[in-house]
Protein backbone atom coordinates (compact mmCIF):
# COMPACT_ATOMS: atom_id res chain seq x y z
CA UNK A 1 0.00 0.00 0.00
CA UNK A 2 1.39 3.38 -1.12
CA UNK A 3 0.94 6.29 1.38
CA UNK A 4 -1.42 9.23 0.32
CA UNK A 5 -3.94 11.72 0.89
CA UNK A 6 -6.93 9.36 -0.04
CA UNK A 7 -5.26 6.29 2.28
CA UNK A 8 -5.18 8.80 5.20
CA UNK A 9 -8.72 9.97 5.00
CA UNK A 10 -10.10 6.28 4.27
CA UNK A 11 -8.08 5.32 7.96
CA UNK A 12 -9.26 8.53 9.67
CA UNK A 13 -13.05 7.73 8.25
CA UNK A 14 -12.69 4.26 9.73
CA UNK A 15 -11.70 5.17 13.53
CA UNK A 16 -14.22 7.92 12.94
CA UNK A 17 -17.13 5.78 11.91
CA UNK A 18 -15.84 3.26 14.99
CA UNK A 19 -16.23 6.00 17.68
CA UNK A 20 -19.50 7.16 16.50
CA UNK A 21 -20.83 3.54 16.63
CA UNK A 22 -19.31 3.64 20.35
CA UNK A 23 -22.29 4.13 22.70
CA UNK A 24 -21.28 4.62 26.46
CA UNK A 25 -18.16 5.20 28.48
CA UNK A 26 -17.55 1.46 29.15
CA UNK A 27 -16.91 1.06 25.90
CA UNK A 28 -15.19 3.93 24.86
CA UNK A 29 -12.49 2.65 27.00
CA UNK A 30 -12.49 -0.63 25.73
CA UNK A 31 -12.04 0.80 22.18
CA UNK A 32 -9.43 3.00 23.22
CA UNK A 33 -6.81 1.22 21.86
CA UNK A 34 -8.17 0.20 18.21
CA UNK A 35 -9.24 3.80 17.88
CA UNK A 36 -6.16 6.32 19.07
CA UNK A 37 -3.89 3.93 20.34
CA UNK A 38 -1.19 2.12 18.36
CA UNK A 39 -3.56 -0.66 16.79
CA UNK A 40 -5.74 2.30 15.34
CA UNK A 41 -5.99 2.85 11.34
CA UNK A 42 -4.08 5.71 11.13
CA UNK A 43 -1.39 4.66 13.74
CA UNK A 44 -0.62 2.04 11.32
CA UNK A 45 0.19 4.47 9.09
CA UNK A 46 3.33 5.65 10.86
CA UNK A 47 4.55 2.21 9.47
CA UNK A 48 4.43 3.79 5.25
CA UNK A 49 5.89 6.96 6.18
CA UNK A 50 9.40 5.05 5.66
CA UNK A 51 8.67 4.33 2.05
CA UNK A 52 7.91 7.74 0.98
CA UNK A 53 10.67 9.36 -0.67
CA UNK A 54 12.93 11.72 1.55
CA UNK A 55 11.65 14.89 0.02
CA UNK A 56 8.04 14.02 0.34
CA UNK A 57 8.77 12.37 4.16
CA UNK A 58 7.86 15.95 6.06
CA UNK A 59 4.94 16.25 3.96
CA UNK A 60 3.79 12.92 4.93
CA UNK A 61 4.36 13.10 8.30
CA UNK A 62 2.57 16.00 8.65
CA UNK A 63 -0.47 14.70 6.24
CA UNK A 64 -0.54 11.81 9.31
CA UNK A 65 0.08 13.66 11.84
CA UNK A 66 -3.21 15.66 11.18
CA UNK A 67 -5.25 12.93 11.15
CA UNK A 68 -3.82 11.48 14.44
CA UNK A 69 -4.91 14.78 15.88
CA UNK A 70 -8.43 14.81 14.55
CA UNK A 71 -8.93 11.56 15.58
CA UNK A 72 -7.51 12.23 19.43
CA UNK A 73 -9.62 15.71 19.30
CA UNK A 74 -12.67 13.85 18.27
CA UNK A 75 -12.18 11.46 21.06
CA UNK A 76 -11.44 14.17 23.56
CA UNK A 77 -14.91 15.08 22.70
CA UNK A 78 -16.44 12.00 22.77
CA UNK A 79 -15.20 11.34 26.56
CA UNK A 80 -16.03 13.99 27.89
CA UNK A 81 -19.81 13.86 26.43
CA UNK A 82 -19.97 10.20 28.24
CA UNK A 83 -18.70 11.96 31.50
CA UNK A 84 -20.99 14.50 31.42
CA UNK A 85 -23.74 11.72 31.23
CA UNK A 86 -21.98 9.73 33.97
CA UNK A 87 -21.98 12.96 36.46
CA UNK A 88 -25.52 13.47 35.65
CA UNK A 89 -26.51 9.73 36.43
CA UNK A 90 -24.74 9.85 39.59
CA UNK A 91 -26.73 12.96 40.99
CA UNK A 92 -30.10 11.67 39.71
CA UNK A 93 -28.82 8.42 41.95
CA UNK A 94 -28.02 10.51 45.10
CA UNK A 95 -31.01 12.45 44.95
CA UNK A 96 -33.25 13.25 47.71
CA UNK A 97 -37.29 13.23 46.78
CA UNK A 98 -38.17 15.76 49.62
CA UNK A 99 -42.10 15.32 49.64
CA UNK A 100 -41.76 11.29 49.61
CA UNK A 101 -42.53 9.98 53.40
CA UNK A 102 -39.13 9.94 55.61
CA UNK A 103 -37.78 6.45 57.04
CA UNK A 104 -38.36 6.58 60.75
CA UNK A 105 -35.31 4.47 62.13
CA UNK A 106 -36.10 3.35 65.67
CA UNK A 107 -33.43 4.04 68.09
CA UNK A 108 -32.33 1.55 70.87
CA UNK A 109 -32.13 2.20 74.29
CA UNK A 110 -30.41 1.29 77.78
CA UNK A 111 -31.97 -1.77 79.65
CA UNK A 112 -33.84 0.49 82.68
CA UNK A 113 -32.19 -2.15 85.13
CA UNK A 114 -28.93 -0.77 84.33
CA UNK A 115 -29.72 2.71 84.15
CA UNK A 116 -31.06 1.95 87.57
CA UNK A 117 -27.96 0.08 88.60
CA UNK A 118 -25.65 3.26 87.37
CA UNK A 119 -27.83 5.50 89.21
CA UNK A 120 -27.02 3.94 92.41
CA UNK A 121 -24.03 3.74 92.26
CA UNK A 122 -23.69 7.28 91.58
CA UNK A 123 -24.97 7.89 94.83
CA UNK A 124 -22.57 6.03 96.55
CA UNK A 125 -19.77 7.68 94.69
CA UNK A 126 -21.30 10.59 95.61
CA UNK A 127 -20.51 9.16 99.40
CA UNK A 128 -17.15 8.85 98.85
CA UNK A 129 -17.75 4.95 98.73
CA UNK A 130 -15.99 2.58 96.20
CA UNK A 131 -17.57 -0.13 93.50
CA UNK A 132 -16.38 -3.20 93.53
CA UNK A 133 -16.98 -6.68 91.27
CA UNK A 134 -16.54 -10.06 91.39
CA UNK A 135 -17.00 -13.38 89.64
CA UNK A 136 -20.20 -14.57 88.85
CA UNK A 137 -19.04 -18.33 88.98
CA UNK A 138 -18.03 -18.29 92.45
CA UNK A 139 -16.38 -20.74 95.21
CA UNK A 140 -18.64 -22.11 97.84
CA UNK A 141 -16.21 -20.66 100.44
CA UNK A 142 -16.99 -17.26 99.24
CA UNK A 143 -20.65 -17.29 98.61
CA UNK A 144 -21.36 -19.37 101.90
CA UNK A 145 -18.35 -20.72 104.43
CA UNK A 146 -16.94 -17.05 104.84
CA UNK A 147 -20.62 -15.23 105.30
CA UNK A 148 -21.29 -17.54 108.09
CA UNK A 149 -23.34 -19.99 106.38
CA UNK A 150 -24.27 -23.47 108.44
CA UNK A 151 -22.83 -26.91 106.04
CA UNK A 152 -26.51 -27.85 106.57
CA UNK A 153 -28.33 -24.19 105.68
CA UNK A 154 -31.15 -24.52 103.56
CA UNK A 155 -29.97 -21.51 100.97
CA UNK A 156 -27.15 -24.48 100.26
CA UNK A 157 -29.46 -27.06 99.01
CA UNK A 158 -29.88 -27.82 95.13
CA UNK A 159 -33.34 -26.44 95.10
CA UNK A 160 -31.74 -23.05 95.45
CA UNK A 161 -28.33 -22.67 94.08
CA UNK A 162 -26.99 -23.33 90.59
CA UNK A 163 -24.17 -26.17 91.52
CA UNK A 164 -21.84 -26.43 88.78
CA UNK A 165 -20.41 -29.97 88.23
CA UNK A 166 -18.82 -31.55 89.12
CA UNK A 167 -20.22 -30.93 92.82
CA UNK A 168 -17.33 -32.01 94.09
CA UNK A 169 -15.12 -28.59 92.83
CA UNK A 170 -17.75 -26.63 95.29
CA UNK A 171 -18.46 -24.06 92.44
CA UNK A 172 -21.96 -22.42 91.80
CA UNK A 173 -23.38 -19.20 90.06
CA UNK A 174 -23.45 -16.75 92.81
CA UNK A 175 -27.18 -16.75 94.56
CA UNK A 176 -26.25 -12.86 96.06
CA UNK A 177 -22.99 -10.01 95.23
CA UNK A 178 -22.11 -11.02 99.20
CA UNK A 179 -18.63 -12.99 97.94
CA UNK A 180 -17.85 -9.67 96.52
CA UNK A 181 -17.86 -7.93 100.06
CA UNK A 182 -15.86 -11.13 101.26
CA UNK A 183 -13.36 -10.44 98.58
CA UNK A 184 -13.31 -6.61 98.79
CA UNK A 185 -12.40 -7.73 102.80
CA UNK A 186 -9.68 -9.68 101.59
CA UNK A 187 -7.81 -7.23 99.03
CA UNK A 188 -8.66 -4.19 100.11
CA UNK A 189 -6.77 -2.05 103.05
CA UNK A 190 -8.91 -0.85 105.64
CA UNK A 191 -11.61 0.92 105.89
CA UNK A 192 -13.63 -0.18 103.58
CA UNK A 193 -16.61 0.84 102.02
CA UNK A 194 -17.76 -0.89 98.94
CA UNK A 195 -20.66 -1.02 96.50
CA UNK A 196 -21.58 -4.08 95.11
CA UNK A 197 -23.89 -4.57 91.99
CA UNK A 198 -24.12 -7.72 90.03
CA UNK A 199 -26.13 -10.06 88.44
CA UNK A 200 -27.26 -13.01 90.65
CA UNK A 201 -28.65 -16.96 90.16
CA UNK A 202 -31.10 -18.81 91.91
CA UNK A 203 -33.17 -21.30 91.08
CA UNK A 204 -36.53 -19.75 90.96
CA UNK A 205 -38.97 -19.90 88.28
CA UNK A 206 -39.77 -16.95 86.49
CA UNK A 207 -43.13 -15.42 86.72
CA UNK A 208 -44.70 -12.19 87.44
CA UNK A 209 -42.34 -11.33 90.64
CA UNK A 210 -39.75 -14.12 90.20
CA UNK A 211 -36.68 -14.79 87.82
CA UNK A 212 -34.01 -17.12 87.88
CA UNK A 213 -31.41 -14.39 87.06
CA UNK A 214 -31.58 -11.03 88.75
CA UNK A 215 -29.78 -8.21 90.06
CA UNK A 216 -28.81 -6.96 93.11
CA UNK A 217 -26.94 -3.77 94.84
CA UNK A 218 -25.22 -4.85 98.03
CA UNK A 219 -23.34 -2.72 100.52
CA UNK A 220 -20.83 -3.07 103.20
CA UNK A 221 -18.53 -0.71 105.41
CA UNK A 222 -16.15 -1.42 107.81
CA UNK A 223 -14.20 0.64 109.74
CA UNK A 224 -13.66 1.73 113.76
CA UNK A 225 -16.55 2.30 115.89
CA UNK A 226 -19.54 1.86 113.09
CA UNK A 227 -23.09 1.40 114.66
CA UNK A 228 -26.70 0.93 113.59
CA UNK A 229 -27.00 4.94 113.79
CA UNK A 230 -24.51 4.93 110.49
CA UNK A 231 -26.63 2.44 108.79
CA UNK A 232 -29.53 3.90 109.50
CA UNK A 233 -28.49 7.21 108.41
CA UNK A 234 -26.97 6.14 105.04
CA UNK A 235 -30.51 4.22 104.16
CA UNK A 236 -32.08 6.96 104.94
CA UNK A 237 -30.05 9.13 102.66
CA UNK A 238 -30.06 6.41 99.97
CA UNK A 239 -33.86 6.09 100.37
CA UNK A 240 -34.59 9.90 99.90
CA UNK A 241 -32.22 9.67 96.55
CA UNK A 242 -33.92 6.98 95.56
CA UNK A 243 -37.94 8.21 96.14
CA UNK A 244 -38.35 11.72 97.13
CA UNK A 245 -37.15 13.97 99.87
CA UNK A 246 -40.63 12.37 101.41
CA UNK A 247 -39.31 9.02 101.83
CA UNK A 248 -38.53 7.48 105.37
CA UNK A 249 -37.38 4.05 106.36
CA UNK A 250 -37.98 1.59 108.92
CA UNK A 251 -36.00 -1.75 110.33
CA UNK A 252 -37.07 -4.92 111.83
CA UNK A 253 -35.77 -7.13 113.49
CA UNK A 254 -34.84 -10.14 111.52
CA UNK A 255 -31.87 -13.00 110.91
CA UNK A 256 -29.68 -13.14 108.17
CA UNK A 257 -26.22 -15.62 109.19
CA UNK A 258 -23.85 -12.55 108.02
CA UNK A 259 -25.18 -9.97 110.24
CA UNK A 260 -26.19 -9.38 114.05
CA UNK A 261 -28.37 -7.49 114.89
CA UNK A 262 -30.16 -8.21 111.10
CA UNK A 263 -32.91 -6.12 110.05
CA UNK A 264 -35.92 -6.21 107.46
CA UNK A 265 -36.00 -2.39 105.61
CA UNK A 266 -38.86 -0.54 104.75
CA UNK A 267 -39.31 2.45 103.18
CA UNK A 268 -42.35 4.84 102.83
CA UNK A 269 -42.72 5.40 99.13
CA UNK A 270 -44.74 8.76 98.99
CA UNK A 271 -45.46 8.30 95.19
CA UNK A 272 -46.59 4.36 95.58
CA UNK A 273 -49.14 3.16 93.31
CA UNK A 274 -52.09 3.32 94.81
CA UNK A 275 -50.95 6.04 97.74
CA UNK A 276 -48.12 6.29 100.21
CA UNK A 277 -47.45 3.13 101.93
CA UNK A 278 -44.58 0.96 103.68
CA UNK A 279 -42.83 -1.45 101.25
CA UNK A 280 -40.44 -4.45 102.42
CA UNK A 281 -37.05 -2.76 99.93
CA UNK A 282 -34.19 -5.01 101.32
CA UNK A 283 -31.95 -6.56 104.42
CA UNK A 284 -28.95 -4.93 106.46
CA UNK A 285 -27.57 -5.10 109.77
CA UNK A 286 -24.24 -5.25 111.65
CA UNK A 287 -21.54 -7.46 110.33
CA UNK A 288 -21.22 -10.34 112.01
CA UNK A 289 -18.34 -10.63 113.75
CA UNK A 290 -17.83 -14.47 112.06
CA UNK A 291 -17.26 -12.96 108.56
CA UNK A 292 -14.81 -10.73 110.00
CA UNK A 293 -12.75 -13.37 111.56
CA UNK A 294 -13.16 -15.16 107.89
CA UNK A 295 -11.50 -12.22 106.17
CA UNK A 296 -8.87 -12.08 109.08
CA UNK A 297 -10.21 -8.58 110.47
CA UNK A 298 -10.17 -8.58 114.73
CA UNK A 299 -13.92 -7.81 115.65
CA UNK A 300 -12.72 -6.20 118.59
CA UNK A 301 -11.02 -3.20 116.62
CA UNK A 302 -13.26 -2.97 113.61
CA UNK A 303 -16.99 -3.32 112.81
CA UNK A 304 -19.32 -2.93 110.23
CA UNK A 305 -22.72 -2.42 108.45
CA UNK A 306 -24.32 -4.69 105.11
CA UNK A 307 -27.34 -3.75 103.46
CA UNK A 308 -28.69 -5.58 99.96
CA UNK A 309 -31.92 -5.24 98.32
CA UNK A 310 -32.98 -5.90 94.43
CA UNK A 311 -32.83 -4.12 91.64
CA UNK A 312 -35.59 -5.34 89.89
CA UNK A 313 -37.74 -5.24 93.04
CA UNK A 314 -36.79 -1.74 93.20
CA UNK A 315 -37.57 -0.87 90.04
CA UNK A 316 -41.84 -2.22 89.97
CA UNK A 317 -42.54 -0.41 92.71
CA UNK A 318 -40.42 2.72 92.43
CA UNK A 319 -41.51 2.57 88.37
CA UNK A 320 -44.60 0.75 88.57
CA UNK A 321 -43.70 -2.03 86.27
CA UNK A 322 -46.20 -4.80 87.47
CA UNK A 323 -44.44 -7.92 85.72
CA UNK A 324 -41.08 -9.39 85.60
CA UNK A 325 -41.46 -11.05 82.22
CA UNK A 326 -41.29 -7.04 81.23
CA UNK A 327 -38.05 -6.78 81.92
CA UNK A 328 -36.25 -10.27 80.83
CA UNK A 329 -37.92 -10.50 77.08
CA UNK A 330 -35.67 -7.54 75.75
CA UNK A 331 -39.03 -5.86 73.85
CA UNK A 332 -37.40 -2.60 72.89
CA UNK A 333 -40.62 -1.17 73.56
CA UNK A 334 -40.35 -1.49 77.20
CA UNK A 335 -36.81 0.15 77.75
CA UNK A 336 -37.88 3.37 75.56
CA UNK A 337 -40.39 4.52 77.88
CA UNK A 338 -37.99 4.80 80.39
CA UNK A 339 -35.62 7.01 78.10
CA UNK A 340 -32.13 7.90 79.11
CA UNK A 341 -32.66 8.25 82.94
CA UNK A 342 -34.83 7.29 85.20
Amino acid sequence: MKLSPEVVAEALQESLAALAGISDAAGLRAQKANIVGEASPVSKLNALIKTVANDEKAEAGKLVGGARAEINQAFAAKEKEFEAVERSEALAGEAVDLSAAPKALRLGARHPLSLLMDQVSDVFIGMGWEIADGPELENEWFNFDALNFHPDHPARAMQDTFFVEPVEDHLLLRTHTSPVQVRSLLERELPVYVLCPGRVFRTDELDATHTPVFHQVEGLAIDKGLTMADLRGTLEHFARVMFGDEAKIRLRPSFFPFTEPSAELDVWHPDAKGGPKWIEWGGCGMVNPNVLLAAGIDPEVYSGFAFGMGIERTLMFRNGVKDMHDMVEADVRFSTQFGSVI
